[in-house]
């Protein structure tokens, strides 16, 4: 085996024969990986973390070869490659060398005989407390009870699955450019229509604008409505990503606080909001639903503020008890609300579509920080959603959804109040795919919660939607994935876990 050293004489390096390893590099040609790359990534290493200094000459491309067992022109690839980097230099008479790059020569990780180690740069502040922030983790083929989550197995696939071929067969130029930064005309209309329709929502499709999913239309506006120190009324408790969003974009959160009786909206503003975060056709995580003299008064108290409201109408198509209320934009008549929609409940989550309904002129003056956010959604989901929704697929859809939904919720809260209402208070409000059920007695939300995981058991923490204490404990569940039967099988192990956790 060929090994060099490195020896330095007067301020040159001298070339031995004698300590350069090639057994430092080890090719595995079962890898996807091509033989060049591999041995082009593993010379990079070697050379990035001072194993091979600045200057120093490497063997030959026929010792290369030999010793590697490997053909001369993966070698010249491989050294082509680093040559283009700028990691290499061939010397006419002199062969190849490292170049002298800087930094090259220095260890990558940990302290060396010079000095410490080096610190690698880290977040931002803000980008710390994004980080910080809560999430509701979700666990793959485990429905059962993740919040939020639709029956997935109903949704008629064969149906979308025609329409979005038919999009990417005979697509025209315009679903595959940037031309509809706002979002597909086709869909913006129909959304128009649709809300206009079942929501009593005011507007006209110039008024919307189309995102990837709820979550990045509140990220959107958190951007282009809030500066640095404004104070944000956040329901308490609350949407965890609508807080993050807020928190991100340099908000301080005052809380508006909700029960079981609904909003306790303040008399007078203090601290002035320059936004106020509702969901007020289905309170998450509550579920409760914003009485109309509640509604006038956060829209007064707007005004006086000189605030804008954003209403998150995320889970407003279920509705299991009565009439749906109207959303509360429609009663706005200063073009304070800014409504927000998502299709990730009535159709399934990874379709991450949602969309902006904006007052006046705004949704063409923000044109450009939608562009420079990247937050418009693909053409061809938008333009098959279009038809999905003008054919009458959606409708159908939803309406048989809502049948479903509302059978599986009579028999999942019969199972709570019989099986574990020593344990759980479940608030039965008439909207939503999911349910909230505080602890009757203390206990720990996030131990039961950690428990149900290791059973199989996707349940969320209510602690976790709360941003100051006192935190209430208990549960969130979702029912609407989850079929009766399985309800039936996993509700005895629910019951254990919360005699375990409980104690004596």
């Amino acid at each position: 085996m060929v090994r060099f050293e490195w020896v330095q004489f007067d301020g040159c390096d001298v070339t031995r024969h004698r300590s350069y390893p090639l057994d430092l590099i080890a090719l595995r040609p079962d890898e996807a990986a091509p033989l060049h790359r591999q041995l082009s990534d593993q010379l990079r290493e070697l050379i990035l973390a001072g194993s091979i200094p600045a200057e120093g000459r490497l063997p030959s491309i026929r010792t290369f070869a030999g010793e590697l067992a490997i053909s001369r022109n993966t070698v010249i690839t491989a050294l082509d490659q680093l040559s283009a980097e700028g990691l290499l230099e061939s010397r006419r008479g002199a062969g190849i060398n490292v170049a002298r790059v800087a930094g090259a020569a220095r260890p990558r990780q940990g302290a060396g005989e010079d000095g410490p180690a080096s610190i690698a740069p880290g977040l931002s502040s803000r980008g710390e407390l994004m980080a910080a922030q809560p999430r509701v983790r979700t666990m793959p083929r485990r429905t059962a009870f993740h919040p939020g989550t639709p029956d997935l197995a109903q949704f008629p696939f064969k149906t979308w699955s025609r329409l979005l071929a038919r999009h990417a067969r005979f697509g025209a130029e315009d679903l595959f450019g940037y031309h509809y930064i706002s979002g597909y005309p086709g869909l913006r209309r129909v959304i128009a229509s649709f809300l206009t329709t079942m929501r009593r929502v005011r507007c006209t499709p110039e008024q919307i604008v189309v995102t990837t999913g709820g979550q990045a239309a509140l990220d959107l506006l958190a951007r282009v409505l809030l500066s640095d120190g404004d104070t944000v009324w956040m329901e308490e408790p609350g949407y965890p990503g609508a807080r993050g969003a807020f928190l991100g974009a340099g908000a301080r959160l005052a809380p508006l606080p909700v029960g079981r009786n609904g909003w306790q909206v303040p008399q007078e503003a203090d601290p002035l909001p320059r936004l106020i975060y509702l969901t007020p056709s289905c309170q998450h995580p509550l579920g409760v639903t914003m009485p109309l003299e509640q509604r006038l008064a956060v829209l007064d108290i707007a005004r006086a503020a000189s605030a804008w409201v954003i209403e998150d109408d995320f889970d407003g198509e279920y509705t299991f008890r009565g009439k749906p209320l109207p959303a509360m934009q429609g009663v706005d008549d200063e073009s304070r609300v800014i409504y927000v929609g998502t299709f990730s409940k009535t159709l399934f989550p990874a379709m991450r579509l949602g969309f902006i309904v904006f007052p006046g002129d705004l949704a063409e003056r923000i044109k450009p920080a939608i562009s420079v956010t990247g937050q418009f959604a693909p053409m061809l989901l938008q333009a098959t959603l279009a038809d999905f929704i003008e054919e009458g697929s959606f409708f159908l859809h939803l309406n048989r959804m809502r049948r479903l939904y509302g059978r599986r919720r009579d028999h999942f809260l019969r199972l709570m109040n019989e099986g574990l209402g020593a344990w759980l208070d479940p608030i039965d409000s008439r909207t939503g795919i999911q349910i909230a059920a505080p602890f009757r007695i203390p206990m720990n939300d996030r131990t039961v919660v950690a428990a149900a995981a290791g059973a199989g058991v996707n349940l969320a923490p209510l602690s976790l939607y709360y941003n100051q204490a006192p935190r209430q404990s208990g549960l969130m569940m979702g029912y609407a994935g989850v079929p009766e039967s399985e309800m039936d099988r996993l509700f005895p192990v629910l019951r254990t876990i919360l005699a375990a956790s409980a104690g004596p």
